[in-house]
């Protein structure tokens, strides 16, 4: 990524972090995105605590096993928005066993299209409000 897009993205971050702070009540969910994975958690902002956290890797290491023969079934190639889906289930489920029900959602400076908005309908979808 070029410089000037690390730094637009940057400058976007800082203005959406200026509105956008969870507390215990209502703690942020925020995203992170790179080429290949994506990453949520769920953060209270007062105590600077993450609370709950899920990422696209556990079904990576999953394929790499079925790879190597060590499952018997073969399982499919997942598309990058499937993932982001399947993340945000997860990533519900894990809140709601916590005790969290609603959340702020802070889309981390990127567009809130594609695999950032599949992973929050997945969570609303998981019982989450935001």
């Amino acid at each position: 990524m070029s410089n000037y897009k690390i730094k637009r993205r940057e400058k976007i971050k800082a203005n959406i972090r200026k509105k956008v702070s969870g507390t215990a009540e209502k703690p942020r969910l925020t995203v992170f995105r790179s080429n290949t994975q994506i990453y949520a958690q769920i953060i209270d902002d007062v105590k600077g605590v993450t609370l709950v956290a899920a990422s696209s890797l556990g079904e990576v290491e999953k394929d790499s096993k079925a790879a190597k023969g060590e499952k018997a079934e073969a399982t499919k190639k997942i598309t990058k928005s499937q993932q982001a889906a399947n993340v945000g289930k997860q990533l519900a489920k894990a809140a709601l066993d916590a005790g969290i029900n609603e959340v702020v959602f802070d889309r981390n400076g990127y567009l809130y299209h594609g695999r950032v908005k599949q992973l929050a309908d997945a969570a609303r979808e998981g019982g989450l409000k935001f």
